[in-house]
């Protein structure tokens, strides 16, 4: 095993299992004790798909536990390299390179945390939300076109500002005692119909000013639901963190093929979504 920069790690990984979800959505579960013991909310790990397809493929870290050294990610099949990465069963050995990337870093001074994810972005709201410290008090919306990518329960939890006629959740993190609120077009049973960005507003547009003076947003997925949460936020005066998605070759840095244009104290500069992000100040991005 080797580290790269004192934060990467390149180790050989176990598949424990995988699950396959309607849509061609499937949840990897390896064994990687280094990647696990080191993964952040917002980190995510290079793997090696296939022998014969040279490039690896990013994929967010939905869970990591240090005590079993399992890391677990939630992947939609896009392409050959994601199609070959369904063939892995339990005992097969893959290359992954992670935990890679600055990571969310909530403010403990605003315990009211908004995760929206959206997508291929949910996996890391679902690692935020169970890693935050007791004093958080977390909502994680969750939008998809598509079936959900998890088993699915009903809450009987009513959430400022939300219909009460919304009542579908991700079964574990309900169980968890972490609320959650489910948002799609597809017009699936219990989930709200609309965009993400729609049910948070109506949430925060219910909270009053002390509320909203202790209230924070983390968000992952596709660039225009980042763009529309970061006007979301800017409406209401939050700080936000946003996870970036972008084409990834090396993730490691060295390509320079991820760059974004962000704001810093010196002026514009182009960051690398890799190594430099995913994790951005919403308010930073260019364009955002």
């Amino acid at each position: 095993m080797t580290s790269h920069r004192d934060t990467i790690f390149l180790e050989t990984a176990t598949v424990i299992e995988q699950r396959q979800f309607p849509a061609d959505q499937f949840i990897l579960k390896v064994r990687a004790p280094t990647c696990a013991a080191n993964a952040k909310p917002g980190s995510f790990a290079h793997l090696t798909c296939d022998p014969m397809t040279p490039m690896r493929r990013p994929l967010s870290i939905m869970s990591a536990n240090a005590g079993d050294g399992c890391v677990e990610f939630l992947y939609k099949v896009v392409g050959g390299g994601l199609r070959a990465l369904t063939h892995y069963g339990p005992g097969d050995e893959l290359s992954l390179l992670g935990p890679i990337g600055v990571p969310f870093s909530p403010d403990p001074e605003r315990p009211n945390l908004l995760a929206i994810g959206g997508g291929v972005g949910i996996p890391p709201m679902v690692f935020l939300a169970n890693c935050l410290p007791a004093a958080f008090n977390p909502l994680v919306i969750m939008g998809s076109e598509i079936p959900f990518p998890f088993e699915l329960a009903q809450s009987q939890r009513r959430l400022e500002g939300l219909p009460d006629l919304t009542h579908g959740v991700m079964a574990d993190l309900e169980q968890a005692g972490i609320a959650t609120r489910l948002a799609s077009n597809a017009g699936y049973p219990e989930a709200f119909r609309g965009f993400v960005t729609d049910l948070a507003h109506q949430h925060l547009a219910a909270l009053g000013p002390e509320q909203l003076a202790a209230t924070q947003i983390a968000a992952c997925g596709p660039t225009p639901m980042l763009k529309a949460v970061a006007a979301v936020a800017r409406e209401f005066s939050l700080p936000c963190q946003v996870a970036l998605e972008e084409f990834m070759a090396c993730g490691v840095g060295g390509c320079a093929g991820c760059t974004v244009l962000v704001e810093t104290p010196a002026g514009q500069a182009m960051k690398r979504v890799c190594v430099d992000g995913p994790v951005f100040d919403a308010h930073s991005v260019v364009g955002f």
